[in-house]
């Protein structure tokens, strides 16, 4: 075999399909795979992550309400170890933050700002002393005085440890925000793929139809994308939630399928007008092929790249215009947890609980950026014109 014979055979073997090359050139977009790595996390966290917690969204403990990710923990005996809620509520805690139940007080002295606990099972006593909080000046302070059976007063925190009962912390009713992101994640990705298909099969199909038939027809189709555009969507909601009569999952499904579309119409019907006059699709029309057949094999086929990367760039709009419809009220309702109603509870308690707001609104943040890098690499990897780079 000649030397140009094997260069020839060489560059057949090398010779790859569209997507292939478009997945070898995504493969070295390192955003991209950072995105298709988050999306992966982002949807295995949703769907696997509540069956491996003991709680589920709607589960209450108001014993443990308020607790933190973190807990600094006091040893009031030998292997005794203690947690002080912000609303003074004492929690005996194990030594690696597991919670292990509530110790109840006894007596409250108001005059003395003291409260006393008492575990009849030890026969530990317990004395709070939170006095210096309510001198002036002080009020934003959190600092109190621990005794056990009158021993000596203990004012450091022995160590500070991860709450294993509740890792990203528990709400004003003692629900675990973990969990309930997690359920949030479920609600968030239920609405933003249920757009995009509605995108898909909607936008699709309406936006090949009108770039094909052209004309008036074309005309009239895209005045009535353009009206469904100048309406904004909050008004969708709240006609379909006087319609349906009430708020929730489905009524919010029901508004985004409704009008995402057009975009996707108007990407569509600017591919198909550029291919409608393409070699293939005449030859087509010579022959005497059907124009649906003509739209669904041909012409939409063809604008396949533009179809996926229109769709993951939609994802996170869908996902935050859920979070904002809930967060305003509109969205699910209670008990289901959402990522905007997570974050509209947590923000009367936000000086005092920061955690609460930060949790959700990070889910929020990287599924976002996630759906971002990815769409952005798609777009590189299936543009024909970088086939060669």
């Amino acid at each position: 075999m000649s030397k140009e014979e094997s260069q020839n055979l060489e560059t057949l073997e090398k010779s790859l399909t569209y997507w292939q090359d478009a997945w070898r050139r995504l493969k070295k977009h390192k955003l991209a795979m950072a995105g298709l790595a988050g999306v992966i996390s982002t949807i295995l966290f949703a769907v696997l992550g509540p069956f491996f917690s003991r709680f589920s969204y709607s589960d209450q403990i108001l014993d443990y309400a308020r607790t933190p990710p973190r807990l600094d923990i006091y040893e009031v005996a030998d292997d005794y170890y203690v947690f002080l809620t912000k609303d003074y509520n004492l929690l005996r805690v194990s030594e690696k933050g597991e919670i292990l139940e509530r110790i109840f007080d006894t007596n409250k002295d108001l005059e003395r700002k003291a409260y006393t606990y008492f575990d009849a099972r030890r026969g530990l006593e317990i004395e709070l002393d939170f006095s210096y909080n309510l001198l002036p000046g002080k009020e934003a302070d959190y600092n109190f005085t621990l005794v056990a059976n009158g021993g000596d007063p203990i004012t450091e925190a022995t160590k500070t440890v991860f709450n294993r009962t509740y890792p990203f912390g528990s709400d004003s009713i003692g629900r675990s925000i973990l969990v309930r992101v997690m359920y949030g994640a479920r609600i968030s990705l239920i609405v933003a793929f249920v757009a995009s298909l509605a995108n898909l099969l909607i936008g699709a199909v309406y936006g090949s139809i009108a770039g094909y038939e052209g004309g008036r027809t074309d005309i009239l189709m895209m005045r009535f994308v353009d009206i469904l555009n100048s309406i904004p969507l909050l008004i969708y909601v709240i006609l379909i939630m006087v319609l349906v009569g009430n708020r929730g999952l489905w009524t919010m499904i029901i508004a985004l399928g409704s009008v995402y579309w057009v975009t996707m119409a108007r990407l569509v019907r600017g591919q198909v007008l550029s291919l409608k006059g393409q070699e293939f699709v005449l030859a087509a029309r010579a022959l005497g092929v059907k124009k649906r057949s003509i739209i669904s094999r041909h012409l939409i086929p063809n604008t396949i790249g533009p179809i996926i990367i229109s769709m993951t760039m939609m994802i996170p709009r869908a996902i935050f215009t859920e979070a904002f419809l809930s967060f305003i009220g509109l969205g699910v309702s209670a008990p289901m947890a959402s990522w905007g109603t997570l974050t509209e509870d947590a923000l009367s308690a936000l000086l005092s609980f920061p955690y609460q707001l930060f949790f959700p609104s990070m889910a929020i943040a990287i599924t976002m950026l996630s759906f971002n890098f990815l769409g952005d690499g798609l777009r590189d990897a299936l543009d024909p014109r970088l086939r060669k780079g």
